[in-house]
């Protein structure tokens, strides 16, 4: 198993973000070090376009690889490694913005790729996800009209149906009764129990990762500017399950100075 991280020095809202310090040490580092924590997880990796990035995991001990400069995303990087990698090889794609990372939800993840034929032998689905990903319970009304916040809608069975960074599923009846769904939330907080964030934790076979990022960009893809949507508009079974923990992905200034916070005043957030 090979937690991959891909790292980029460029951010536009938040400049340099990965080397940015935390508790004295560069935020790059903590997510690594929190990968590292998974049980199911093997080996480590950083891909990087950025020379200070990649001196700064070497020099740390850790494997670091540098990567082409003209990927589009953070898969298209992961998949440049995945090329090296053993055939069968189980992948994890941690964002190198997410020093809070649980180690628990890493390793929930993994077990869902790992174990679904065993566990659904006698299910009427027996076909295995070509996608394992995380979800975390939307928790205000600002998120769930955040459109940085991806929402995902799954059915029963944790199957994603569609990602969108506009608020779903629509609360019918409760907006028509309140005039609208975000009067119907604050009046009825508990509505909110019906959507789910989306986290950028995502797991899959090499194969499949191959795969993906030679399919071209979709209409809703580039519409909505998430690559999931790519995997679903051509056909793939995306498995959602729940983070063992909430994290904090640092986009901005604000976020960074809430995991700093949280990381000097407290350890228990490695679970």
């Amino acid at each position: 198993m090979f937690a991959i991280i891909p790292a980029r020095y460029s951010s536009v809202r938040l400049p340099g973000k990965l080397l940015l310090p935390i508790a004295g040490k560069p935020l790059i580092l903590h997510t690594l070090e929190q990968a590292k924590l998974a049980k199911n997880v093997d080996e480590v990796i950083v891909a990087t376009d950025d020379q200070r990035i990649f001196d700064i995991v070497t020099q740390s001990g850790n494997r670091a690889v540098m990567t082409s400069t003209t990927h589009q995303s953070g898969s298209d990087r992961i998949a440049e490694v995945a090329l090296d990698l053993p055939e069968g090889s189980i992948i994890v794609n941690v964002q190198g913005d997410e020093p809070l990372i649980s180690p628990n939800t890493i390793d929930r993840a993994v077990k869902e790729i790992v174990e679904c034929g065993m566990r659904n032998a006698d299910s009427a689905d027996t076909r295995c996800p070509d996608i394992v990903t995380t979800f975390e319970h939307i928790e205000s009304l600002e998120e769930l009209e955040n459109p940085n916040i991806v929402k995902v809608v799954t059915n029963e069975a944790g199957r994603a149906l569609y990602f969108s960074r506009s608020p779903m599923p629509f609360p019918r009846e409760a907006a028509l009764k309140r005039n609208g769904p975000q009067s119907a939330i604050v009046n009825e907080p508990e509505l909110l129990k019906n959507f789910k964030k989306h986290t950028g934790l995502y797991v899959y076979r090499r194969e499949y990762l191959l795969e993906f990022t030679k399919m071209p960009q979709t209409h809703l893809e580039k519409l909505e500017m998430l690559e999931q949507l790519r995997a679903l508009e051509n056909g793939a079974y995306i498995k959602v399950v729940e983070s063992a923990a909430n994290s904090i992905g640092v986009d901005t200034a604000e976020d960074l100075k809430k995991v700093r916070a949280l990381v000097e005043t407290s350890s228990e957030f490695l679970l």
